[in-house]
């Protein structure tokens, strides 16, 4: 079932005033197998004012890093790293369609370091970036994301906004055309998600899909629901379509003009829900986050974690701002 907006968007950017620039940064290596991650950034590229940064890492133990800094002969050998890594940075962006004006200054950055999920939080802050793009494990079937160690680790402390892109994932070569937003854990500390999926949509002149899942089988259902789940699935269903009017009506009273349409995924388990809507190859699903501080980080909970290796689109990954959430 879907739900409509009365009020159409027609071009809700306003063109005469140019858009400040998304600064990405795009976690990638020579040595990785896929090109998921860059060909993401592409891809936004095509769609609204990018500024791109692609950082590569090194990973060395800390006593290691230390000592061998000190050596002159690691210096050499880091900077001939350096330059290898550049060039084969700027071979892949140009594969993928990304215009040198797209690029920054500084396009390719080569650290190393014990941790790589801090580095690239460390060099996020340098680069005073917007969002980190992150690909795939290479073990995941095509068309499916799983997360390896460094994505695990930033979807559970990240402080700015997570891409995620299935392994092969054939996109638009209009870049993205639809902003989803889809509800996981049910609560309204997702709202504040919802407006940033609501602003990106206005940003871009592109129409919002707001979604709920109902997965039948499973055991994840709010404590109030009887226990013979999915004999309730009736009440699951009819929850759902309460959490996405409320929605509806949040996204219009503060994007009046934006298109907004509403779906319900239903199937067997999620893999069933997520295949039972429609999806196109210029979507990106935006997901919200459990505040668990005082500050704005990502922290994914068990019904994303288990939502996401199902997905077949890119996903975009949100903090929520605890603040806002209360």
């Amino acid at each position: 079932m879907a739900k409509k907006s009365s009020r159409p968007a027609e071009g809700q950017t306003t063109s005469e005033v140019p858009l400040d620039p998304i600064r990405i940064l795009v976690s990638w290596s020579p040595s990785s197998a896929g090109t998921e991650a860059i060909d993401f950034a592409a891809w936004i590229a095509r769609s609204t004012p990018v500024q791109i940064r692609v950082v590569s890492t090194i990973s060395q133990p800390l006593t290691v890093t230390s000592l061998s800094k000190l050596n002159g002969s690691y210096k050499k050998w880091f900077k001939k790293e350096r330059a290898v890594c550049e060039e084969a940075v700027r071979d892949v962006l140009v594969a993928a369609g990304v215009h040198k004006s797209q690029l920054d200054k500084n396009v390719s950055v080569l650290v190393a370091g014990p941790s790589r999920p801090q580095l690239l939080e460390e060099m996020a802050q340098d680069f005073g970036a917007h969002v980190i793009l992150l690909g795939a494990n290479q073990s995941a079937p095509k068309g499916r994301f799983f997360s390896g160690s460094t994505a695990d680790a930033l979807l559970h402390y990240s402080p700015l906004p997570l891409g995620l892109s299935p392994r092969s994932v054939k996109l638009s070569k209009h870049g993205v055309t639809r902003i989803n937003f889809a509800f996981t854990d049910r609560g309204c500390h997702e709202d504040s998600a919802l407006l940033h999926a609501a602003c990106m949509a206005q940003r871009g002149g592109l129409p919002l899909r707001v979604l709920a899942f109902s997965p039948e089988g499973l055991l994840d259902v709010p404590l109030d629901y009887s226990p013979t789940f999915p004999t309730d699935a009736p009440n699951w269903h009819e929850h759902s379509l309460s959490l996405l009017d409320r929605a509806h009506d949040l996204v219009a009273k503060h994007y009046p003009d934006l298109e907004v349409t509403t779906a319900i995924g239903n199937g067997n388990g999620w893999a069933g829900a997520v295949d039972s809507l429609k999806w196109k190859k210029g979507d990106l699903l935006c997901l919200g986050s459990a505040p668990m501080g005082p500050i704005a980080r990502v922290f994914i909970g068990s019904t994303a974690t288990e939502l996401l290796p199902h997905v077949r689109v890119p996903v975009l990954v949100c903090p929520t701002d605890p603040e806002t959430a209360a």
